[in-house]
């Protein structure tokens, strides 16, 4: 179980990386998607239209909502009283969402623009 921790560790420290080497690489214009599709392909190829500060900001809000998802996911792991465990697992589900909302809004907005 240990070494499954540290493989999920390594793999996670390293993502950031690769992402940071797809966003270098040119960008194609992104073909219309639906569905869970298009949430999931809005991360990187999204970013097409802003300016390197923009991109930047961008990838230091999703580094800061990767490292407070996995604070909690080690306080959760760490927990041995159930209920304090519940209620960090409740305390990282609101933040899942409140992130996936965020997410949704601004899909929403990328949407409108292309409409006009």
């Amino acid at each position: 179980m240990k070494y499954l921790y540290k493989s999920a560790a390594a793999f996670l420290l390293l993502l950031p990386l690769s992402m940071v080497s797809f966003a270098a690489e040119p960008q194609k214009p992104a073909e219309p998607m639906t569905g869970m599709g298009m949430h999931q392909g809005m991360g990187m190829m999204g970013m097409g239209g802003m300016t390197e500060e923009q991109k930047n900001q961008h990838l230091r809000a999703m580094q800061e909502h990767m490292l407070s998802m996995h604070d909690l996911s080690n306080q959760i792991l760490a927990e041995k009283d159930p209920a304090k465990k519940e209620a960090l697992k409740k305390q990282q589900l609101e933040l899942m969402k409140a992130h996936h909302a965020q997410m949704m809004e601004h899909n929403q907005q990328k949407m409108q623009e292309h409409k006009q």
